[in-house]
């Protein structure tokens, strides 16, 4: 509470560390799972934890902010985060996996926190409005995009699902409307996070889905006629 109190009294939003660390840690035991599911080593486990947890933060700040060494040099508990994701991971698991839910829920504080980090960073940093918005999904998908990439599979980021890369979005785009609106930023990026964070778990409660894009025809309810030959059909003899 008393990170949340020095938060709201600043100027610009502020993540206590407590927040980003711990949206670290379930990342990275998100990338833990998956490694462990594809039968990696140490090392295989450790880098795709690593990726996943401080991935949008490395692309972030190595990529579009370039604003001095990348955070994760300066606080080594982000590190030991990405450990304790590894640990937590292969020592228990596999009962994990009985609880995807939950660790679902706890996922989406990370999504939420990320993507209010990624653009109030942003827009400090002077970078417009749609390359902010940008950054922000960026900041908090690009780990597990990173994730799938590392271990052969298809992104789900670009698969139908339950509305991961939209609760993002709409983070994003929320903090920017609510700032632009004079509302103070500690209190906007309190909103966007509460309303990613509901929208997240309502997506995941309801099974809220994306669809797959199908072609122009076909989504305007209409189906393409077979093309007619221009030769009249020869008579029957």
């Amino acid at each position: 509470m008393e990170s949340l109190k020095a938060a709201l009294s600043r100027t610009e939003f502020y993540l206590p560390p407590e927040f980003d660390i711990g949206a670290v840690f379930f990342f990275a035991l998100t990338g833990a799972l998956a490694a462990l599911r594809r039968g990696y080593d140490l090392i295989g486990l450790f880098t795709v934890a690593f990726v996943t947890g401080l991935g949008g933060a490395l692309i972030r700040d190595g990529l579009f902010l370039q604003d001095g060494p990348p955070v994760l040099t300066k606080d080594w508990r982000l590190l030991a985060a990405v450990l304790a994701g590894c640990v937590v991971g292969w020592i228990v698991g596999r009962r994990l996996e009985r609880f995807g839910k939950v660790i679902a829920v706890l996922d989406a504080v990370g999504l939420a926190a990320y993507s209010v980090v990624g653009v109030s960073k942003s827009l400090a940093a002077g970078l417009s409005v749609p390359a902010s918005i940008l950054v922000g999904v960026i900041n908090a998908c690009g780990g597990g995009m990173l994730r799938d990439v590392i271990v052969r599979e298809e992104p789900l980021v670009m698969k139908p699902g339950q509305m991961y890369v939209m609760a993002s979005l709409l983070g994003c785009v929320l903090f920017v409307t609510l700032t632009r609106a004079a509302m103070a930023a500690p209190v906007a990026a309190l909103i966007a996070l509460g309303a990613t964070f509901v929208f997240r778990v309502l997506a995941i409660a309801f099974n809220w889905r994306t669809s797959a894009l199908q072609p122009w025809p076909s989504w305007l309810g209409r189906t393409s006629e077979p093309p007619t030959s221009r030769n009249p059909p020869e008579p029957d003899p």
